[in-house]
């Protein structure tokens, strides 16, 4: 499945749902956590329900709330009859917190995409996450929550940027994607006006070695498709990487246009290879 945008839509606002769809985002992710009020609940968990009843071509993902409490098992009452592509568990503290989903999913395996920073416990847990057996859709992060869990005034300095303690979560969470194999999701972007400043943290998330980015609004989601699409000039480049070392398997080194290039380059190329879809062959 390819993630490189998903967008955040509030559950309890089945008037949006439609317009998320067709954003152009990779997969939607219908919202029962922080963007519903307690009262509104229900009313969100009757419309992920209904709407995932009908037939969506785009990939679908449900954020319940935190397992500590008595919503979790709701949410997934609601959800489970027709299953999402992917369930979100904010306030993830490790394989644990994983492991607790799958029960309460009754074994329903649907791919879980944890949110690993959002407790001063999860920082802690996140080399776990690669003992986890059940599928993973990714690891994502979050800026807010932690803050407000240890009494910080705020996760960023002046000009927008990260405190050091929330780059280091972020850092992290890039680090424990990688370690368990799935893909590392980049936070959300505040700033809905902002297409520069958009344009220019995804682009530093992909540098980084993100895979993929959450929106909060639809007119993010081009700008964040393009951060994390290969250019033609990156692909030609890695498949001339790749032809380089595939005409002689046995050398370790090799010059490209007047460039070193090792075994480092290679793996380089072929992963970003792999993350562009095969063009579907006509019967």
């Amino acid at each position: 499945m390819r993630l490189r945008s998903l967008l955040f839509v509030p559950a309890d606002r089945p008037e949006r749902f439609a317009k998320a769809a067709a954003s152009g985002a990779d997969a939607i992710i219908l919202d029962l956590e922080d963007s519903v009020t307690p009262t509104n609940k229900s009313k969100g968990r009757e419309c992920v329900a209904e709407f995932l009843k009908s037939h969506v071509d785009l990939p679908v993902i449900v954020r319940v709330n935190p397992l500590d409490g008595q919503e979790t098992a709701r949410d997934l009452a609601a959800v489970l009859p027709h299953p999402p592509a992917g369930v979100m568990l904010p306030k993830a503290e490790g394989a644990k917190s994983v492991n607790r989903l799958v029960e309460l999913m009754q074994g329903e395996a649907i791919p879980i995409l944890p949110i690993v920073t959002e407790t001063p416990i999860a920082i802690f847990e996140l080399g776990t996450y690669r003992e986890v057996t059940t599928p993973l859709m990714g690891l994502t992060w979050g800026a807010e929550d932690l803050p407000a869990a240890i009494g910080a005034a705020s996760s960023r300095n002046d000009d927008g940027s990260y405190t050091q303690p929330y780059e280091m979560a972020r850092n992290l969470t890039l680090f424990g994607a990688h370690a368990a194999g799935v893909a590392a999701i980049e936070t959300v972007y505040p700033d809905i006006r902002n297409v520069e400043g958009l344009a220019a943290y995804a682009a530093r998330g992909r540098r980084d070695g993100f895979t993929g980015m959450m929106a909060i609004h639809p007119l993010q989601v081009a700008v964040i498709n393009e951060a994390f699409t290969p250019t033609e000039v990156e692909l030609k480049r890695a498949r001339e990487i790749v032809e380089l070392f595939n005409s002689n398997p046995t050398r370790g080194v090799a010059q490209l246009n007047g460039e070193m290039i090792d075994l480092p380059h290679l793996k380089q190329a072929r992963i970003l290879l792999s993350r562009v879809p095969l063009p579907i062959s006509e019967s």
